[in-house]
């Protein structure tokens, strides 16, 4: 349950900060009320997950997963160029989290 805790963090962080860009500065009402109940939503359940996953490990994954997922939401969605070294930071990223999930005694499996 721990993962799918993260998981539904990681989504309603990225749905909320793809509202938040819409808002347009909190100007438009609705995208700004997705923006505050999607962070409630994600921080709800990124505390659930600390409840086993170390928070150091639980936040690389959550950054680090939320990171590439946004860049990819703003890529298609809003339209905003990704060049060759945000694409290879990205990889990076991923690379980084497969890391901790695969190698380090830290995370709770």
């Amino acid at each position: 349950m721990t993962y799918l805790y993260l998981t539904i963090a990681i989504v309603a962080e990225v749905i909320a900060t793809s509202a938040l860009k819409a808002s347009d500065g909190f100007v438009r009402l609705w995208p700004s009320v997705v923006t505050v109940i999607g962070y409630g939503i994600a921080f709800y359940f990124l505390a659930l997950t600390l409840r086993t996953i170390p928070t150091g490990i639980a936040y690389a994954i959550w950054s680090g997963v939320g990171i590439v997922l946004i860049s990819a939401v703003g890529w298609i969605w809003f339209r905003q160029s990704l060049d060759l070294p945000a694409i290879i930071g990205m990889v990076l990223i991923i690379a980084g989290v497969l890391v901790v999930n695969l190698f380090s005694r830290s995370a709770a499996h």
